[in-house]
């Protein structure tokens, strides 16, 4: 059984709470291991010992901190295996995936070990002589780092990096389902930081999570997951003068336009959808084709979307694994339901898989969807890729901007016309043109609207967990002729 990881040691949950979660595997509904139930006071506890811990750690200098950045990510590349594994076992992404999500956090912690020792705030012309005027920018102080079950370390470093490399302290929440390659990588690849300047607490969002919000020792809460539990975030947040961090939910768009390359546009758009079973907050959500080759285009993505093999993720030749839960399941049923019901037309999939005893469903394809369909207009995370014909290329750009959300959009065109009227139309924090879904450490990320506030990664991510102060010096201290009494400068008065 695992326990909490607090001020650098593994330790029970709070006296008396003795409450224990098992971590089942989604695919084969095995017991993986078992975790501590946190509490409000293991939390408490946690930030505590973070406010404490980064009394020294945010004075470190950004160079020293950056070498021990660059130590985790050399020891998360040597655990890649094992980390890797712990990913698949407890969320059911394929292995392959999981490798990519090690491999890429790693890559994001030697990116902010650099980028910290190169920012530290900006000379700035004085307003008289012997004057000199600077800012510096400081850590905020406890992150409260909430993370999601999709992608578990690298929604998790995505913060996390940059906090620390600002001079913060973090305590993590990570998602009650997916909590154990989370405690492993703190364990092997962060337990040479300074004790109490990285912590973890598992529990639910309930008991765990709300304590981290309200903590009076939080400066700050970076959260990825649901609008609804982040607008709430925010609201308790706001009553507390916290700052927050929000990637919220997305109904993201693809556009394909009549002159896309249909060898790269169908297994592209393909991927955008079904990647991690279409649990992934990015993916193309809605689909819309131009009517000029939306016959050959749904032709051919059903053949794509039927090649898909669905099974163990811990099978090589597995391309996409269950969903996370029977409730995650149940409820992309009932969407897919609610949309036929509606006129939506299933074209491929649309049903349970027996390859296995977990949480199964096939890849499905949907086509004249409507903008009122639940498919459309609310966030489905799960296999289900939503198509719809549009006339041209100023009605799916119509359309796709049609949403009170706004985290990525996609298109397929060569049309730089098309493509600089989508991307200025379209209201998102990530526009993707001919290459979905790709990230980059040094450019920010986050959501518009309903998807959102603040931004991950880049130097944007990094001053999300800094703030700003002015720096006034004259160097020749002098009287001021603007200083009492004002007597001496009744003249300047008009009459």
């Amino acid at each position: 059984m695992k326990k909490l990881w607090i001020d650098g040691e593994w330790v029970p949950g709070a006296q008396g709470n003795g409450k224990v979660r098992r971590i089942e595997n989604p695919a084969t509904l095995e017991v993986v291991d078992e975790v501590v139930e946190g509490s409000p006071d293991d939390a408490k506890r946690a930030c505590l010992k973070a406010a404490e811990a980064g009394r020294k750690w945010r004075h470190l200098p950004a160079i020293e901190r950056g070498k021990l950045l660059h130590d985790a990510a050399t020891k998360m590349r040597e655990d890649r295996a094992r980390l890797s594994e712990l990913l698949t076992l407890e969320g059911g992404k394929p292995r392959i995936e999981n490798l990519d999500e090690v491999e890429w956090s790693a890559a994001c912690f030697q990116y902010y070990a650099e980028i910290a020792r190169n920012s530290h705030g900006m000379s700035i012309p004085p307003t008289g002589e012997h004057q000199i005027n600077f800012t510096i920018k400081e850590p905020l102080g406890v992150v409260a780092a909430i993370v999601p079950f999709n992608y578990p370390l690298l929604l998790l470093v995505w913060k996390i990096a940059p906090a620390l490399a600002a001079g913060n302290t973090v305590v993590i929440k990570p998602s009650e389902l997916t909590p154990l390659a989370t405690l492993r990588l703190v364990e092997q690849s962060m337990s040479h930081l300074p004790p109490g300047v990285i912590n973890v607490v598992t529990g639910t969002g309930q008991e765990v999570g709300e304590a981290l919000v309200d903590d009076p020792n939080v400066a700050c809460i970076a959260f990825t997951g649901s609008t609804a539990v982040g607008t709430r975030i925010a609201v308790k947040a706001a009553a507390q003068l916290k700052r927050v961090n929000l990637e919220l939910g997305g109904i993201d768009p693809l556009i394909v336009f009549e002159d896309a390359d249909l060898d790269i546009a169908v297994p592209g758009a393909a991927w955008a959808r079904y990647l991690n079973a279409g649990q992934v907050c990015t993916s193309a959500k809605r689909i819309y084709v131009v009517e000029k080759i939306a016959k050959p285009f749904i032709e051919r993505f059903v053949a794509q979307a039927q090649t898909i093999r669905v099974g163990n993720p811990m099978d090589p030749e597995t391309d996409m694994g269950p969903l996370i839960s029977e409730k995650a399941r149940a409820r992309v049923e009932d969407q897919v339901k609610r949309a036929v019901a509606q006129g939506a037309k299933v074209m491929a999939g649309g049903k349970r898989l027996d390859v296995g005893p977990g949480y199964f469903y096939a890849p499905t394809v949907l086509s004249e969807v409507k903008v009122d369909h639940p498919v459309v207009c609310e966030e489905v995370f799960g296999p289900i890729a939503s198509i719809e014909v549009v006339k041209d290329a100023d009605q799916a750009i119509s359309r796709a901007a049609q949403s009170e959300y706004g985290l990525g959009a996609n298109i397929y065109t060569q049309n730089l016309t098309w493509a600089m009227r989508a991307m200025s139309e379209i209201k998102a924090g990530t526009f993707w043109i001919n290459d979905p879904l790709t990230d980059n450490d040094a450019a920010p990320f986050g959501g518009m609207r309903k998807s959102g506030m603040g931004r991950e990664l880049g130097e944007e991510g990094l001053d999300a967990f800094r703030e700003t102060k002015h720096v006034h010096l004259d160097f020749v201290p002098e009287k001021k002729s603007s200083w009492f009494p004002y007597r001496t400068r009744a003249k300047e008065i008009p009459e």
